[in-house]
């Protein structure tokens, strides 16, 4: 009975106490772990954050990297890579469940290192990233070398010595650290930057890139396997040579360069050639053009000797040519009497034919034919004479009919105001204005005075009769 009471009598813990009174004692127990897992499940959040499960051959937990984390860490998160990392021991209350806020993370080992690399280069490689088709030609002449490296370590010095021994030219060395977290985004920069210089701006546009690096573990060359510095390199339009580490050293931007360098210097090697051999060359070039020349000179000489004596000796065509022409010249004279009798003949043989009869039928014929026409011709035009007549009597009656002249001779005037224009109506007139009256002989000036009158409709005369009487004279106008 005593045990019952004293249990009824326990506190009652809320839900949400109870909750956070377990994540407060995990946090203070676990407030600093370090796990070696399996990563899988791996999300990379819109937001920034990662959420992932560690895991083992047993068992599993949550994990969680906070977006201000995230860029601290040493690998990328990816499904199946095996990682060593540190955080605390948390819960989610609303879950009822625990995880891991991870806030460090590196690869364990250089096999999960390789593993994750592999991956990488698989992913690109199926992008197309490493296709011969891709890789661009080295320039053979190049005036300015870029390089990309670190300023003060022995690698930059190897190149320009060599540089300077077998092409002096410009180089132009753009510094960045070649190891660590940050070394990835430098390089990327450089070459992003390189890639953007326009051609003859004020810093020259290289004609073609080194990125340069000494030998190290897999650890210090890794930051030449991230994937966004890949891909900053497949993207760029100048020639890049990979010189990443020594011969055996093999890192992500070897596959996606245009060409790999097993050594710093291999790589002056191949973006510049040898002077002294070019120079060398030409004049050994010079050398047999001029040997060639010769004997092509003297190989056409004796081409031509060979064709000389082949030919005739020149008095001896001289000499066949004259006697043919003597001899034609002593048989011109024959043959132009020959032919001018011939055309005697011929001529005396037409002429015993012709009469002036045959030359005067022609003419008459052709004198009877034109007779012939014109009598025919004769009544078509009178015709037309006559019709043509017809109409212009016809004209003329018209021209006589609409002349504005010709009512003036019977006795009429016509009204006109000063400006030439006709006055048709005396309504359209007031008093005061001047008017001009034109008359057969001449014209008189005029001016409207009194008040306008009705007249009384004149009678409708009868149609006079065509005479050559005078009409009746013209009464007052006003």
């Amino acid at each position: 009975m005593t045990d019952v009471a004293t249990d009824s009598n326990a506190q009652a813990y809320s839900v949400s106490e109870l909750a956070f009174a377990l994540k407060r004692t995990l946090e203070d127990a676990y407030g600093f772990v370090r796990l070696r897992a399996e990563l899988s499940k791996v999300t990379h959040h819109s937001n920034g954050h990662v959420y992932l499960t560690l895991k083992d051959e047993r068992a599993a937990i949550d994990g969680v990297v906070w977006k201000g984390s995230v860029r601290n860490l040493s690998v990328r998160p990816e499904q199946g890579l095996e990682v060593i990392v540190t955080g605390k021991i948390t819960t989610y209350p609303a879950g009822s469940r625990y995880q891991i806020v991870i806030e460090t993370m590196e690869a364990a080992g250089v096999g999960a290192l390789l593993a994750q690399l592999e991956r990488l280069k698989a992913k690109l490689a199926a992008e197309g990233l490493f296709e011969p088709g891709r890789k661009q030609p080295l320039p053979a002449l190049p005036a300015v070398v870029g390089v990309i490296t670190s300023p003060t370590g022995a690698v930059i010095r190897d190149i320009l010595h060599r540089i300077r021994d077998r092409w002096p030219c410009r180089v132009i060395v753009w510094p960045v650290v070649v190891q660590g977290e940050a070394a990835a985004a430098q390089v990327g920069n450089a070459i992003a930057r390189f890639n953007a210089l326009e051609p003859g701006g004020p810093v020259p546009r290289p004609d073609i890139i080194i990125v340069a690096r000494g030998g190290g573990s897999v650890e210090d060359l890794w930051a030449f396997n991230d994937e966004t510095l890949a891909r900053t390199v497949a993207a760029g339009t100048i020639p890049l040579i990979s010189a990443v580490g020594h011969e055996t050293d093999t890192t992500l931007i070897d596959f996606v360069s245009d060409r790999r360098a097993p050594t710093p210097t291999a790589a002056a090697e191949m973006a510049t050639p040898v002077l002294a051999e070019l120079r060398a060359g030409i004049a050994d070039l010079s050398a047999r053009l001029h040997r060639g020349g010769g004997r092509a000179v003297e190989d056409r000489r004796g081409r031509v000797d060979n064709a000389g004596r082949a030919l005739a000796r020149v008095p001896d065509l001289v000499e066949m040519a004259a006697q043919r022409f003597n001899l034609a010249a002593s048989r011109l004279g024959a043959g132009l009497s020959r032919n001018v009798a011939a055309h005697h003949t011929q001529l005396v043989q037409v002429s015993a034919r012709l009469s002036p009869g045959l030359l005067l039928r022609p003419q008459e014929v052709r004198a009877d034919r034109l007779a012939r026409l014109s009598l025919r011709l004769r009544p078509a035009m009178d015709r037309g004479l006559e019709r043509a007549g017809e109409r212009l009597t016809s004209l003329a009656k018209l021209y006589a009919s609409v002349n504005p002249d010709a009512p003036l001779k019977r006795g009429f005037a016509r009204v006109e105001r000063p400006d030439g224009s006709l006055v048709r109506e005396g309504a359209s007139l007031v008093s005061g204005e001047g008017v001009r009256l034109v008359f057969a002989d001449q014209a008189r000036d005029a001016t409207i005075d009194g008040t306008p009158t009705l007249a009384a409709p004149a009678p409708k005369a009868a149609k006079p009769a065509r005479t050559s009487a005078t009409p009746s004279a013209q009464g007052d106008l006003f």
